[in-house]
């Protein structure tokens, strides 16, 4: 113990441990981290025709879109078979449309899918670089952990004895006040 009331480590093994301590901040602080927000980033690098297929894809894939196809069908069949009759009973106007319209979304669902698939690959390879930095820093933190419990047990190898070589007369006096009080207890 100092004069201040602190305990004093081994001059060497302190000033090791605090080094190796601001070390391993220092590579904390400097170490590449992928704690960024990737889907922001990735948003800002794409096309034109990828945000187009996205915005198709995320338009006819809503309950909206289905809402209003079938309201347009209804519409179509109502006016084709009481008002305006430009395309008869069979609908072979608005079947020749709906057929453009299934091609034209099998395309943009496939591109969607080759986009979604890179998108995974993209954000699995950002989970696997994150991963990868939390076990460096979980180890850096382990070898702090194992310096500080080897420190701790070099502290009472030290320490230990010197208390009980300095007090041996109270230790004898507690001990033996100890066997009076308590008869049942054998030295």
């Amino acid at each position: 113990m100092t004069p201040d009331g602190e305990q004093q480590l081994p001059s060497t093994e302190a000033r090791t441990f605090w080094a190796d301590a601001k070390k391993c901040e220092r590579q904390s602080g400097e170490m590449k981290r992928p704690l960024t927000n990737w889907h922001a980033e990735h948003s800002k690098n794409l096309t034109t025709g990828q945000r187009a297929a996205d915005r198709l894809r995320n338009g006819m894939g809503s309950w909206y879109f289905i809402g209003a196809f079938l309201a347009f069908m209804i519409v179509w069949a109502i006016a084709n078979t009481m008002i305006f009759a430009w395309d008869p009973y069979p609908y072979i106007l608005l079947n020749l449309f709906l057929s453009m319209l299934a091609g034209l979304q099998g395309a943009i669902i496939l591109i969607a899918a080759k986009r979604q698939d890179s998108i995974s690959a993209m954000l699995a390879q950002h989970d696997f670089e994150t991963n990868v930095a939390a076990k460096q820093e979980l180890e850096e933190l382990m070898e702090i952990n194992r310096h500080q419990l080897e420190l701790l047990r070099e502290l009472r190898a030290q320490r230990w004895p010197m208390r009980w070589r300095r007090q041996p007369q109270k230790r004898l006096m507690a001990s033996h006040q100890l066997q009076v009080s308590n008869p049942d207890i054998k030295g």
